[in-house]
């Protein structure tokens, strides 16, 4: 223990300076042997790795800026097209529609010809019958009243000598 009452770090004995020089030179030996090239390499992979990753972000970044503009891009033609379909949509709607209605107007006067030609065609019809029914009328009146008139016999003779002789002349 007298050894260790003497000792005074303030003023280092010389052999132990010396001792202390040459295992710490061994332990610095060592260590940059075994110790600081894997160390070193270790801390420039995780340099290089860290770098790549931030690279990588970046261009992450930068593909997700294309995507969105590529992506606004597609959404503006969806949208030019959808309103481009939409017009189209209604054009083909207002021409189906304006078609279908002359279509509506032309059987309509069709149907009107019809039916005043069939109302033509039933008068003229019924003028015929009429006129038809008026002369069998005009005949069965003038038989009776020629046949009260010619009751006698004489009578008879001298109305179709009158007759045979209105004939020849015309």
């Amino acid at each position: 223990m007298l050894f260790l009452a003497d000792f005074n770090v303030l003023k280092p004995e010389p052999g132990l300076l010396v001792w202390t020089l040459i295992i710490f030179g061994i332990f610095w030996f060592l260590m940059s042997r075994f110790a600081f090239k894997p160390i070193g390499a270790a801390l420039k992979q995780r340099e290089t790795d860290i770098q790549n990753a931030l690279d990588e972000a970046k261009k992450a970044r930068e593909e997700m800026a294309n995507l969105q503009a590529e992506n606004e891009k597609l959404l503006q033609q969806a949208r030019e097209e959808r309103t481009q379909m939409l017009k189209e949509a209604k054009e083909a709607a207002e021409e189906y529609r304006t078609e279908k209605k002359a279509q509506a107007d032309q059987e309509y006067r069709r149907k009107v010809e019809s039916a005043l030609m069939d109302i033509e065609n039933q008068k003229q019809a019924a003028i015929v019958a009429l006129q038809n029914q008026a002369g069998q009328l005009a005949v069965e009146i003038a038989e009776k009243v020629l046949r009260k008139e010619l009751a006698d016999k004489a009578a008879q003779e001298a109305y179709a000598k009158n007759l045979a002789e209105t004939i020849k002349l015309n």
